[in-house]
């Protein structure tokens, strides 16, 4: 969608990117100018996410993602780039301009309508004769009128194009029903639908919106669950069944289960924070949708062996984020579901308030896999026992569970702590030499930190950056220069920035993130986030562009040093944008 380059800059003046990135990142930490937190686009418990308000840019160091504030929400939201726009202008209460609202943009609006119509027509048959199946299977399940009729389920009938035929007359067509995953293509053409004889589950996103569908076999047969394939408007993993109505609750927690029917059962029994994944198990990405939401995370995984590794899994990706978490085992059934049908909302609520915290749940498996009730099982058990101490960052954690630990195995709360630290020293040791190595190997250092961007000269494209860098923050400094043409410039990516650029500095057009955007892919977004981050002293903007041009055109190897000296005199300078 071309958005007119005045509504774009009104639009990110409109939404100050602090402001933006703080409803999602818990910005606290300042270095300089700027503002720092953890990163929800990877898992790191050291901020490395970092805001400069002067520039209206983020960047991390760790995953290297980045841009300006319509970038941030197409990464957090899944959005493309109009739709990201969309979203901003109604934060900011901004009507879409007529040009844009004209064009044919409309295909992610467009599959979620088709979605909505699709979930009532579900809903509607649910309830119809055609629906016996379905009513059978919710009454033997004692999930209640009213839990129907808020989380919206439906019956897919045993048919081959009822969804197909119904949407069709609501003038749908059968590439939009196909792009939406609700029907399939048939070998001798035509298409079919894809949920037949299925309770359905719509899966509504954190804004309202029908993103796609959960079928549950009504009888035995596999898959038990059957979710909508990716869609523009539906990805798996980053998404949760119940999530919009969990973000609600005012428990103070999440409670992450394994099936749909789970949910909806844990809701009707009152505990209105319960969420499921789609299929998969505990994704990064929906974890950090999670933490937007709560700062604590119930684990209540099937008692299986299945359970038990998706539920370790979980809490390796959930502790990353810095959320509590506790786990929550069901004896005596298979599944919550079960349990509370059994023993009641109330038994459930005591399991809750009786749930393990994460590390005692994970010393309770060590003990579990190597019994200490032998010599050898004392040894195996202190040793796994060891490692999960050595891992835990805080020193009282440590003396705490070390005490637990040496009384399990009769042995002395010391022994357990000196094994620990033992252990904890050996891999900063470890983390220090891959540190070592890797800065041993400067051209590999020198390539962006996005895979899809590499760089075959990196020290003409270091200059090309410092290039682009001056251009972007101090266009007038390039006046009366003889400036190199992008066909110099040995980097693709950066050449075709550096085109853009040099047209908009010659024609005297506005320079903004927010124009880039639409122009120019994530990965390029980010790394010219990057490259706009890195220091430079813009009192020797005309130097620097003489020096960086030398090295572009490859006139001159002196050059190379000023780059050096540069760099070292920033080398230890930790604030984003110098």
């Amino acid at each position: 969608m071309a958005f007119p380059e005045r509504f774009l800059d009104e639009l990110t003046e409109r939404n100050d990117i602090v402001d933006v990135v703080s409803q999602y990142v818990r910005l606290t930490k300042k270095s300089g100018a700027n503002l720092f937190g953890l990163c929800p686009f990877h898992s790191e418990k050291t901020p490395s996410f970092s805001v400069a308000p002067d520039k209206q840019i983020y960047h991390c160091f760790g995953c290297g993602k980045g841009g300006g504030v319509i970038n941030f929400i197409m990464e957090i939201e899944n959005l493309s780039f109009p739709d990201a726009v969309a979203f901003l202008a109604r934060r900011a209460n901004m009507p879409l301009p007529e040009e844009a609202q004209s064009e044919d943009t409309s295909r992610r609006a467009r599959l979620l309508e088709l979605n909505r119509d699709a979930a009532r027509f579900f809903h509607d048959m649910l309830k119809s004769p055609q629906g016996g199946p379905a009513q059978d299977y919710v009454r033997r399940r004692a999930i209640s009128p009213a839990m129907v009729t808020r989380f919206g389920l439906g019956f897919a009938p045993d048919s081959w194009e009822s969804l197909a035929n119904a949407m069709r007359r609501k003038g749908y067509s059968d590439q939009e029903m196909f792009e939406a995953g609700l029907v399939k293509h048939g070998k001798s053409g035509g298409v079919y639908d894809a949920f037949r004889n299925r309770l359905m589950f719509p899966v509504i996103d954190v804004r309202g919106s029908v993103i796609g569908f959960s079928g549950r076999i009504l009888g035995d047969g596999e898959p038990k669950y059957l979710n909508s394939p990716e869609t523009p408007v539906f990805g798996k993993s980053h998404n949760l069944f119940g999530l919009n109505l969990a973000k609600k609750s005012k428990n103070g927690y999440i409670i992450l289960v394994e099936g749909n029917i789970d949910v909806v059962s844990l809701h009707q029994a009152g505990f209105d924070g319960a969420v499921a994944s789609l299929g998969t198990s505990l994704t990064p990405e929906q974890a950090r949708l999670i933490s937007r939401y709560t700062n604590e995370v119930i684990l209540c995984y099937d008692s299986d062996e299945a359970g038990k590794k998706a539920a370790s899994r979980g809490i390796g990706i959930l502790e990353k984020l810095d959320l509590k978490v506790r786990v929550l085992q069901v004896p005596g059934a298979k599944d919550p579901d079960e349990f509370i049908k059994r023993n009641g909302a109330d038994a459930f609520r005591n399991l809750i308030d009786a749930s393990a915290g994460q590390i005692e749940y994970r010393l309770r498996d060590v003990e579990a896999k190597n019994p200490p009730t032998t010599d050898e099982g004392r040894v195996d058990y202190l040793k796994s026992a060891a490692s999960l101490l050595a891992s835990l960052p805080g020193a009282v954690e440590r003396e705490v569970y070390a005490a637990r630990v040496a009384e399990k195995a009769g042995v002395s709360r010391e022994a357990v702590l000196q094994e620990a630290e033992r252990l904890r020293r050996r891999r900063i040791a470890d983390a220090k030499k891959r540190e070592a190595r890797d800065a041993a190997r400067p051209t590999q250092t020198a390539q962006p930190a996005q895979r899809s961007i590499r760089y075959d000269d990196p020290r003409s494209a270091r200059a090309e950056e410092g290039l682009i860098r001056i251009l972007y923050l101090d266009p007038g400094a390039a006046k009366g220069k003889t400036l190199p043409p992008p066909e110099s410039f040995s980097s693709p990516v950066l050449a075709r920035l550096y085109r853009e650029l040099l047209r908009r500095v010659q024609t005297g057009e506005t320079i903004s993130m927010a124009v880039l955007a639409g122009q120019f892919t994530g990965d390029e977004m980010s790394h010219f986030t990057s490259v706009l981050g890195a220091p430079e002293d813009l009192s020797h903007a005309d130097k620097a562009i003489s020096d960086y041009i030398a090295v572009i055109t490859g006139r001159t190897e002196d050059a190379e040093d000023d780059l050096r000296a540069l760099a070292e005199k920033y080398r230890k300078t930790k604030s984003f944008g110098g």
